[in-house]
């Protein structure tokens, strides 16, 4: 087992009587890929939201490189180094590609003006060699002029520009073709070589055993399986997300 970049004790979350989290504890290591899988209302999303620092836990500890934090929210989160590709987007369609990717983080000169050609040529580089989407003819479009796929590489494209230690993924492919999905599977092959860690959201589970490390199964808020690529199989991991813990253990016993 590698060593934990980000480690989460004992996490919950409740939205008035609902809990949506259960006690979930699990850790993320240096240079991992990590799938988090499950079916729609597992919780997932809310997890993601909670280690990106946009939302809080009701109750939970959390620790980074050893070290405990006292407050997991974005100013933390994005000083750790820690970037999330969210389902929604966030982008702004009236502006350009560029402006999107480089928003809050642009490139000045010492007179504070942007420095758009950098700004541009950078974006169109990142466009090209992480995301390879097609149709995309210059970083000055408009982001309302995209179809859905090319917004959601925008998305990507920002994510992976600013990453530093912790990328995490919010099903990035569902709106991808298959050549650029690739594109970025392959790309989190080459992040891990680089000691970057990431966190793949999917419902495409041989998407997750095709670069995954390891993987964790939400059901219902909790955690129900969390194993290692090599001591897993896809079928054990589909059993775990269409039955929970009950199809895990139908399949262990042989009966699923």
């Amino acid at each position: 087992m590698s060593e934990a970049l980000l480690r989460i004790e004992g996490v919950s979350k409740k939205y008035g009587p609902n809990t949506v989290l259960n006690d979930v504890s699990f850790e993320i290591g240096k240079g991992e890929v990590v799938g988090l899988l499950g079916d729609n209302g597992a919780g997932k999303s809310t997890l993601v939201k909670i280690m990106s620092g946009v939302v809080d836990s009701t109750v939970g500890d959390f620790f980074w490189d050893g070290q405990k934090i006292d407050k997991m929210n974005r100013n933390v989160t994005e000083r750790l180094g820690v970037e999330t590709i969210f389902q929604d987007s966030a982008l702004v369609p009236q502006m350009t590609i560029t402006r999107n990717i480089f928003m809050g983080r642009e490139v000045t000169n010492r007179f504070g003006f942007m420095k758009m050609k950098e700004m541009d040529a950078v974006a169109a580089d990142v466009l090209d060699s992480v995301v390879t989407i097609e149709g995309i003819k210059s970083p000055k479009q408009l982001v309302s002029s995209l179809s859905g796929g090319q917004a959601q590489a925008v998305a990507i494209a920002r994510a992976v520009h600013f990453k530093r230690s912790l990328l995490i993924l919010d099903e990035p492919t569902s709106a991808l073709a298959v050549r650029a999905t690739e594109a970025l599977l392959g790309y989190l092959t080459q992040l891990k070589g680089e000691g970057v860690s990431s966190v793949l959201v999917t419902h495409n589970l041989h998407h997750a055993f095709q670069v995954c490390d390891r993987h964790i199964v939400m059901n219902h808020g909790k955690k129900i399986m969390d194993a290692r690529r090599e001591d897993t199989s896809v079928e054990e991991l589909t059993a775990a997300v269409v039955e929970g813990a009950v199809g895990l253990a139908r399949f262990r016993q042989g009966t699923f």
